[in-house]
């Protein structure tokens, strides 16, 4: 096993009650739409291509989080890419997939009782919260789903699709394959392709999902080891809300 692989498998799940609990001191770093990204960056919001409701057709994320995505689009090698699949999240999106998700593991698994459900559906979806002490952390702009495509848009083997639950997301699952065949070694490379890329860059990974990382929220502060996070929970703001924030700051 070498040290990336080491890296990967060694890492623990967040320990929650520990995570909600790091200060926030908010940079006021903006949200940016990612639509004009360049090569080797690219951006496809998936929950609106699912059609899940109040899902945006652009996808959003800190203006810092943006420039460490390009640090680690720029480290891969030539011929492959970085597709962002999601970014930040409104309140209802959030709601509507910790809701979705719950129904499903309450109808397949009749054996969990509530809090062993409760413990599978978080490592998957965080409950929706927009405590301005304790938010979910795609609601800060500092969380990425990302995957890898070639030149083409064809995005490589990552082992399962983005949003899968079962096993076989977690980061680390295909480095306990013993002897690995050609497939399963193709999924290992491009996991830690990935992995390796994106911490280079400053990020800090979910164990659970091998897509989703962060930056700057107090999932990132708590892996990193940060005494404190740099991004609550923020919001789009729309056209009327900056209106009226550009004529209160004209008086």
């Amino acid at each position: 096993m070498n040290f990336l692989s080491q890296t990967i498998a060694n890492k623990p799940d967040p320990n929650w009650s520990q995570v909600q609990v790091i200060p926030i001191i908010e940079s006021q770093d903006p949200l940016v739409p990612l639509g004009l990204v360049n090569s080797p960056l690219r951006s496809y919001p998936a929950y609106f291509h699912q059609g899940v409701p109040g899902a945006l057709n652009e996808s959003y994320v800190r203006r810092s989080v943006l420039f460490r995505l390009y640090k680690a689009a720029r480290l891969l090698p030539t011929g492959i890419e970085m597709v962002v699949l999601d970014g930040w999240r409104p309140l209802s999106v959030q709601q509507y997939l910790y809701d979705t998700l719950h129904t499903v593991m309450t109808a397949h698994d009749t054996n969990q009782n509530e809090t062993e459900l409760l413990a599978h559906l978080r490592q998957f979806v965080s409950p929706p919260s927009d405590n301005p002490a304790a938010p979910s952390p795609h609601l800060t702009g500092g969380s990425v789903d990302v995957a890898l495509c070639d030149v083409e848009g064809l995005l490589l083997d990552m082992g399962t699709e983005f949003d899968d639950i079962s096993f076989w997301s977690a980061s680390a699952a295909f480095e306990t394959i013993t002897k690995p065949n050609a497939r399963e070694s193709e999924v290992i490379e491009n996991r830690r392709l990935l992995h390796s890329v994106m911490l280079q860059a400053g990020f800090t990974n979910l164990p659970s999902e091998w897509w989703h990382f962060d930056y700057g929220n107090q999932a990132w502060a708590w892996a990193a080891q940060q005494p404190q996070a740099q991004f609550g929970v923020t919001e789009r703001l729309t056209l009327a809300q900056r209106w009226l924030k550009s004529v209160t700051n004209e008086v």
